[in-house]
């Protein structure tokens, strides 16, 4: 994974409450073994007539080209219903590096932070704020001081997150580039062991 220290960015909003991983990523498209190609798929149903890639809709906020960047915003319990891996793995690979809602889904949330997504959560009244405004209306998200910025206001949240992952993240590790970074520790103290 690469380091994610900070994210500056417009942001896509999807008001959406409750959007379980089947409608982030649908079952049917969970045939591959490696992370990528999944982010094409990326809420599969709600971007295509007839699952039809030739036929995007035109009001869902992926097709609008006024929306980009590197930050999904969504309703309340973000990323509820079956615990898919895939559903992070979609995320990142359209180019996502961070979600931010009010509440998700305790397995998700790990789940995103294991590939390198990181969420974001934030107060209902927040999040409000953050659907009001206009879609070129930019965002700062700092990782190390875990606050999340609205640039034109400067209106700020904190935000928790776990430190070991915390870690992870700010160094672009996943669990096991974590052990082979204390190495030196672990020798070290099999060596005391031994002694």
């Amino acid at each position: 994974m690469k380091p994610l220290t900070s994210i500056h960015s417009r942001f896509v909003p999807l008001p959406i409450e409750n959007v379980d991983t089947d409608q982030i990523i649908p079952a049917r498209f969970l045939k591959a073994t490696t992370r990528e190609g999944f982010g094409k798929n990326l809420f599969r149903d709600w971007r295509y007539v007839d699952n039809d890639e030739n036929q995007p809709k035109a009001d869902f906020v992926l097709n609008q080209q006024q929306y980009t960047g590197e930050i999904l915003v969504a309703g309340k319990n973000f990323g509820c219903g079956s615990s898919r891996e895939h559903a992070a793995w979609a995320l990142q690979d359209h180019g996502f590096k961070a979600v931010v809602s009010s509440f998700f889904a305790d397995i998700f949330r790990n789940n995103a932070l294991n590939n390198g997504v990181l969420p974001v959560k934030v107060s209902d009244a927040f999040l409000a704020q953050l659907f009001a405004l206009g879609n070129e209306a930019t965002l700062t998200i700092d990782v190390d001081a875990q606050t999340i910025t609205i640039d034109a206001t400067g209106a700020q949240e904190v935000f928790d997150i776990n430190k070991y992952k915390k870690t992870c993240l700010l160094n672009g590790y996943d669990d096991i580039d974590y052990l082979i970074s204390n190495k030196a520790q672990i020798e070290a103290f099999e060596a005391q062991l031994q002694s």
